[in-house]
């Protein structure tokens, strides 16, 4: 019976031997990878704006009385004395931000018949032109960050009727038109 304890002892003392060597040598083959970084989320922005340099009145245009340019906002101040006088410029539209954008629509007032006789009123986006007459224009025009700029042009003209005879005004017409571009991320 001792002798059985004895060999007992001497095999456990054996795998216990065998179970820390294959630790030590498991320990020797194995390696452990680290990885570790630090991330940091720069701040973003949207930012559709007008470049109030690119402003440039059209070739023959009539001079403004006044004019303030923001970078979210234009308004003038016109005068048009005769029949084919006009008023046209043109400005970039930029999108320096780091979304895309898309100009989802344009709202433009809206001139009474009478009005429309006289004043012919045009907001030309990329080559796309928009009149009075369609109010609330869904556009689906891109100005991806990769493009950067598109022109946006407005005329405003005192013009002849359709059958084109110029009817004589009694009094000054003073119309408060506006358009507004109403940009969106695009997806």
């Amino acid at each position: 019976m001792q002798k059985q304890k004895n060999t007992q002892l001497i095999v456990i003392g054996v795998l216990a031997f065998a179970i820390l060597f294959m630790s030590i040598g498991f320990a020797a083959y194995s390696q452990k990878l680290n990885i570790n970084g630090m991330a940091t989320v720069g701040t973003n922005r949207w930012s559709v704006h007008f470049n109030p340099e690119s402003y440039q009145l059209g070739e023959g245009s009539v001079e403004e009385n006044s004019k303030v340019i923001t970078d979210t906002a234009i308004s003038y101040d016109i005068t048009l004395k005769n029949p084919g006088d006009y008023y046209l410029f043109q400005i970039d539209v930029v999108n320096d931000g780091q979304y895309d954008a898309i100009l989802d629509s344009i709202e433009m007032s809206e001139l009474p018949p009478a009005e429309a006789d006289y004043v012919s009123y045009t907001v030309t986006y990329d080559d796309f032109t928009f009149d009075h007459s369609q109010g609330h224009i869904a556009a689906a025009l891109p100005t991806a960050t990769g493009v950067n700029r598109k022109v946006a042009m407005v005329r405003v003209a005192y013009e002849p009727t359709d059958d084109h005879k110029v009817k004589p005004l009694e009094e000054p017409l003073e119309l408060n038109l506006s358009a507004a571009l109403n940009f969106s991320q695009a997806e």
